[in-house]
């Protein structure tokens, strides 16, 4: 199995929403393929991968250095022992002549890629990429399928409480039963009436989570905190700035309930420094650590590693992004569950089309690969890549 062509697109995921801290109005992603010289069942092994919402397109970083340093490495150096392409082999020569830290937007690249070569690689065992997690890193076990959650509630331009509950009673038609939303970016009073408000349609705190996207200083966090603790919410995630591990230790000792953070560490060293220094607890508080940002599945399984060996189970990770590469994941090495967008980023988030959502759990199809293919939106645009 041989690298032929390695191919990549920017793609808009623009949009007029905004959370507390950025809006999406200028938003991109990029879209890769990897295509090589092995047929299976009469079709070209293709690969494809893409980049979660949040993070820019990474176009320059791709073809200065990562796409070039995959094309120019020997062929064989990147197979493992049955002739496939070998996602950790690929991973190491991407990060040839990298200096260690300083991560940056590096770990999108490598991610980017990484998930082509998953998929690439399922393809040629002919499995989906859940199983072939299973078997290899699982002992065989799996999940039937995966606890996901609606992730929405922004803040639109003009959009008040009633827009609010219409959008959450949307969700719940969809057949999710915990939705999230966005908090900080208005004053706490009118913040509190937005959490009212969704809570009216949901039924019940546990039902919900919201989310500050690391807006909020120490001070404001606990005030925030103290005025939500007794509504019971699912999670309070990511009040702080996501590398001020100091004062989430801080605030996880005043704020009992679970709170929620990671996305944005990209990562293994990271996640570390956070399960050292942020005052975690391993028995409530949710990791959301998102493979697709943080250079990929490869580093993932390192996090994982990582996680157990200090006490930490894979069932506390519900990664963020929403996206199918993540979906594969949580079934395959038993995470915690998955985000989903049902409404925004399109096409990239969501599941395969015929995978609906029942009581906040969905199924992965049987199809070689991450699924890509049986999501019609987002085929449209990896197809021409």
């Amino acid at each position: 199995m041989r690298i032929t062509a390695i191919r990549d697109i920017v793609s808009p995921i623009r949009s007029n929403i905004a959370n507390a801290y950025i809006d999406f109005s200028q938003m991109t992603a990029s879209v890769v393929a990897i295509e090589t010289d092995l047929v299976v069942e009469g079709r070209k092994v293709v690969g494809y991968g893409f980049n979660s919402n949040g993070r820019y397109a990474q176009h320059g970083l791709l073809n200065e250095r990562f796409i070039p340093r995959l094309a120019q490495a020997r062929p064989d150096c990147l197979l493992d022992g049955d002739g496939l392409l070998d996602p950790v082999r690929c991973w190491a020569a991407m990060m040839a002549n990298e200096k260690p830290g300083g991560h940056g937007e590096r770990s999108v690249s490598v991610g980017v890629l990484d998930m082509a070569l998953w998929d690439a690689v399922a393809k040629a065992r002919r499995v989906p990429l859940w199983k072939l997690l299973a078997d290899r890193y699982n002992g065989g076990k799996c999940d039937d399928r995966a606890w996901v959650y609606a992730a929405g509630g922004y803040y639109y331009p003009g959009k008040d409480l009633a827009g609010l509950q219409d959008e959450m009673r949307h969700y719940l038609d969809l057949g999710y039963s915990c939705v999230k939303m966005k908090v900080g970016g208005v004053p706490l009073a009118e913040d509190l009436a937005r959490i009212e408000a969704v809570l009216k349609i949901v039924g019940s705190g546990e039902r919900l989570a919201v989310d500050v996207n690391g807006k909020f200083d120490l001070p404001t966090a606990i005030e925030f905190g103290r005025a939500i603790a007794g509504l019971g919410l699912r999670w309070y995630e990511e009040p702080l700035d996501p590398l001020d591990y100091l004062a989430l230790a801080a605030l996880a000792t005043q704020y009992a309930p679970p709170l929620a953070t990671g996305e944005n560490l990209f990562s293994m060293q990271d996640a570390r420094n956070l399960i050292r220094h942020g005052g975690l607890r391993p028995d409530r508080d949710v990791l959301q650590f998102d493979p697709a940002l943080s250079y990929g599945l490869v580093e993932y399984l390192r996090t994982l590693d990582m996680l157990k060996a200090n006490g930490w189970s894979p069932r506390r990770c519900v990664p963020h992004g929403g996206h199918q590469f993540a979906l594969n994941i949580a079934v395959g090495l038993q995470c915690g569950g998955n985000e989903s967008y049902p409404q925004v980023f399109a096409p990239f988030g969501g599941f395969a089309d015929e995978c609906a959502v029942a009581d906040s759990r969905v199924a992965l199809p049987d199809t070689p690969g991450i699924g890509f293919e049986r999501k019609a939106d987002l085929w449209a645009v990896m197809k021409d890549v």
